[in-house]
């Protein structure tokens, strides 16, 4: 996790590297006037950072307690049933194969069949299935489903999720103020020094909207992706057949009660209108996916 960390810090200060270069360039080709582009934009790349990524990490951080709570997961401390000492066997058993910390494993009450695994880190994180979910798939189906969501915190998919939407959650804050200031410095006649003017918050407003648009669209890019690749790991930890019924069996679910900011997170997403706004690919693309591998076990 660290050296994802670094790497994704890394591209994000690259990237502010190469955005100084340009505004440089445009200051030197008079584009920002005598106030010069450091007192205009420098205070603004800072802060947009701290914003972007502050806001992003703190939610990782405070993750498995939101999880808990919009869900009344309840954690499986000491299992009370033969079902739930299954659960906890299963995902230790899974997460010895996989290289992580046992995660917690809790058990939330909704009808539709659903699961997350959510975290800060690969050692310290939370898998939970729905009672629904329980009820409605056999034993073998629950294996490839909890393999699925281990998979997905041997990856560090919730790590990287959040270090792209933070360097996204920069560049939306920064280029909102870039064009809301432009344009508004546009709209003013030469000798108005004053304030910012109506049309610099309206046009943040609108510019904040429109890149907050098309950050969804590359955050829901990379969870599509990353969910071909868990249902790879479940098919690996359960085997490819297991996997396959499952997820033929949550073709069957109408909709899904996770809130949310846990949408992205579960087995079986709730997809959009829109195919591009989907966090998950149709369940379709996802077996044919995984029909096209040798098998696994």
């Amino acid at each position: 996790m660290f050296k994802r960390i670094v790497l994704f810090v890394a591209t994000n200060l690259a990237i502010l590297f190469v955005l100084n270069l340009v505004l440089v360039a445009l200051e030197r080709a008079g584009v920002f006037g005598e106030s010069g582009v450091a007192a205009q934009y420098g205070p603004l790349m800072v802060m947009s950072v701290l914003l972007g990524f502050g806001g992003s990490f703190v939610s990782l951080l405070m993750s498995k307690w939101i999880a808990k709570w919009t869900t009344g997961a309840r954690v499986i401390e000491s299992p009370q049933s033969a079902t739930e000492a299954w659960l906890v066997d299963t995902v230790r058993r899974h997460a010895q194969v996989a290289g992580i910390g046992m995660p917690e494993v809790a058990v939330y009450d909704a009808p539709d069949m659903n699961a997350f695994a959510t975290g800060a880190t690969k050692n310290s994180s939370l898998v939970a299935v729905s009672t629904g979910l329980l009820q409605q798939m056999e034993r073998p189906e629950i294996d490839a489903v909890l393999g699925h969501e281990v998979s997905h915190i041997a990856n560090g998919d919730m790590v990287t999720l959040t270090l792209i939407q933070g360097v996204l959650n920069t560049f939306v804050i920064f280029f909102s103020r870039v064009i809301g200031g432009i344009i508004d410095s546009a709209l003013r006649s030469r000798d108005d020094r004053g304030g910012r003017g109506i049309g610099y918050f309206a046009m943040v407003m609108v510019s904040q909207l429109v890149l907050g648009i098309l950050a969804t669209l590359i955050v829901m890019w990379f969870s599509r992706r990353r969910e071909f690749r868990a249902d790879r790991g479940g098919a690996s930890l359960a085997g490819k057949a297991s996997m396959v019924n499952a997820l033929r069996r949550l073709g069957r679910n109408q909709g899904s009660s996770l809130p949310e900011s846990l949408a992205a997170f579960g087995v079986s997403g709730r997809g959009a209108v829109m195919g591009l706004f989907r966090s998950h690919p149709p369940i379709e693309e996802r077996i044919e996916a995984l029909e096209a591998l040798p098998s696994v076990r």
